[in-house]
């Protein structure tokens, strides 16, 4: 797919970030957590200004485009962090991770901004890209808005309740400051038109006609949800400090990462509980009944917000940065891997069927549009 050539002038304005990085880590007044803060601010003022000055067009059709470009920059910022705490760079922002965020050397921290680097900074050039072209973006919309709305609310409350709670810098409160963005963006994204379908009256008719045993897609994903319900649930108990044999037997020998004070993996699994618990119940219902139009949007939405949660969950779980009786055992890495990989995957099969098939969700036509419809035919 051919990358719109607006998204390339985005993709070259945020790989300013590399001599950006490599220059503020080499000024001696950036060791104060106050100057990192206000260079921080300040730099993020003059890239939106530059975005504006090249691309209001496009920021007066969709001031989304705005805030893609400038996380596009962040994102390329976030890929240096990660690769500089794991090794593989050196000279950038050290200042940044020991001064602004230190919470960010650690294994969920590193993986967020390897997440953040790669899918999402792909998400905003193709958004972006899309806005350029005039075209719709909404599916790519939904799926980052879940994934992004999950990365900061586990990692800003970890940061909170954690063991760097003592840490907090005042470039804390310039991420703080994104809590608003999927608010407003994902009030805008959802406003957005649908794609239209392709979906006679006729074929939504014979679709929501069948039976939940004629589906045999469906009936698997519903039993999958079923399975992945319990097993939310059941890790959110395990935190929770459950006194039953079974957690303790889990926390101790599969998932002990979930006893890391840190706090991003218990702050996790109760995001789990009591956000993607209800939504698998709901799914299951609208797998079940025709006419849940809601599904296929948030199917998309929590898709995005599990893919980037077990991201960031298995790979904090086996990196080095995890102290060694908080990894996972050796011993338990094939169990590990298949629940948590099946956990991931199955919203975005969920998400893949709805925005397939979408006829059994789709309201249902009125009879006498069906009636017309077959006088047509």
């Amino acid at each position: 797919m051919d990358i719109p050539p607006l998204a390339g002038k985005i993709a070259a304005l945020s790989l300013g970030a590399l001599p950006v990085s490599y220059a503020l880590n080499h000024v001696s007044a950036l060791s104060h957590p106050l100057w990192v803060a206000l260079m921080s601010a300040l730099i993020l003022g003059l890239l939106f200004v530059a975005i504006y000055i090249l691309s209001g067009g496009e920021i007066s059709y969709d001031p989304l485009y705005a805030v893609f470009a400038l996380f596009a920059f962040t994102s390329v910022v976030d890929l240096i962090i990660a690769l500089q705490e794991d090794g593989y760079v050196v000279g950038f922002m050290e200042f940044y991770t020991k001064e602004g965020e230190p919470y960010l050397r650690t294994s969920h921290g590193i993986f967020i901004c390897y997440w953040d680097g790669t899918v999402h900074y792909l998400l905003y050039l193709a958004m972006a890209g899309a806005i350029h072209k005039r075209k719709r973006y909404r599916n790519l919309g939904l799926y980052w808005l879940g994934s992004f709305a999950m990365s900061i609310l586990v990692f800003l409350p970890g940061n909170i309740l954690g063991k760097y709670s003592s840490e907090i810098r005042p470039a804390f409160f310039l991420a703080i400051l994104y809590m608003l963005v999927p608010c407003w963006a994902g009030r805008r994204v959802f406003n957005q038109s649908r794609a239209p379908t392709c979906c006679t009256p006729n074929v939504v008719h014979e679709e929501q006609r069948k039976g939940l045993l004629q589906r045999p897609a469906d009936l698997a994903l519903v039993l999958y949800l079923i399975l992945a319900a319990f097993f939310t649930l059941f890790r959110g108990l395990v935190v929770l400090d459950c006194p039953t044999d079974a957690c303790f037997v889990y926390i101790y020998q599969y998932e002990p990462y979930l006893r890391d004070p840190v706090a991003y993996p218990k702050v996790q699994m109760l995001m789990y509980m009591f956000y993607v618990l209800p939504f698998y119940g709901l799914a299951a219902y609208a797998l079940t009944f025709p006419g849940c139009s809601w599904l296929p949007d948030w199917a998309l939405v929590f898709a995005g917000a599990i893919g980037q949660a077990q991201f960031s969950h298995m790979g904090a779980s086996m990196h080095l940065r995890t102290p060694f009786t908080y990894r996972v055992p050796e011993d338990a890495w094939a169990c590990f891997f298949l629940c948590n990989l099946l956990y991931a995957l199955g919203p975005h099969l969920l998400a893949y069927r709805c925005l397939r098939w979408p006829a059994f969700f789709l309201h249902p036509p009125p009879p006498g549009a069906l009636a017309h419809h077959r006088k047509q035919q």
